[in-house]
């Protein structure tokens, strides 16, 4: 019994340090859309930082995804910052050459024993390429941050940014 028993809480102690790293970094809800498609991202934010809650959320808005639109959140301070677009885009027909470069929610409380999510939609481009597509996102917290920047697609990057994978679609549009 004691063998059977022992065999269990190893089993169980394995399963949770796996599960525990699909939980440690900010993370895409859908991690593949389409090219030339709408897409509506929810970034999951796992935890704060070390033992201090997050009270910022900066996501980074690529070029390439463009008419980004963020979701108010109750509690929750909400501003974008927008610039000028590398590229013309078309949204419903009419020319874009401006727009949302960084969405930011501030004012909030988030726990590091809780986890929250964090919602915004936009465009991505036709003329973007198939594979790896990054949203930089940093938590800030009152004595430090969590920022999760790292776009360089290495396995076991400390940081990774959160991504989804592009692919071709047949019907491309809003």
């Amino acid at each position: 019994m004691i063998r059977v028993l022992s065999r269990v809480a190893l089993a169980a102690a394995t399963l949770t340090t796996l599960a525990v790293p699909a939980w440690a970094h900010a993370t895409l809800e859908v991690r593949e859309a389409r090219i030339g498609a709408s897409y509506k991202a929810v970034m999951n934010i796992p935890h704060g930082c070390g033992k201090e809650a997050t009270h910022t959320v900066r996501i980074q808005i690529p070029e390439g995804f463009f008419a980004a639109k963020p979701m108010p959140k109750p509690g929750w301070t909400l501003e974008t910052v927008t610039g000028p677009y590398e590229k013309t885009y078309l949204n419903h027909g009419r020319e874009v050459t401006e727009g949302v470069q960084e969405i930011v929610w501030s004012g909030g409380h988030l726990p590091n024993e809780w986890f929250d999510q964090f919602v915004f939609r936009g465009t991505f481009a036709d003329t973007l390429e198939p594979g790896p597509f990054y949203f930089p996102t940093v938590q800030e917290c009152e004595n430090g941050e969590e920022a999760w920047i790292d776009t360089s697609g290495e396995h076991g990057a400390s940081h990774p940014a959160p991504k989804l994978s592009l692919v071709k679609g047949d019907n491309y549009g809003h």
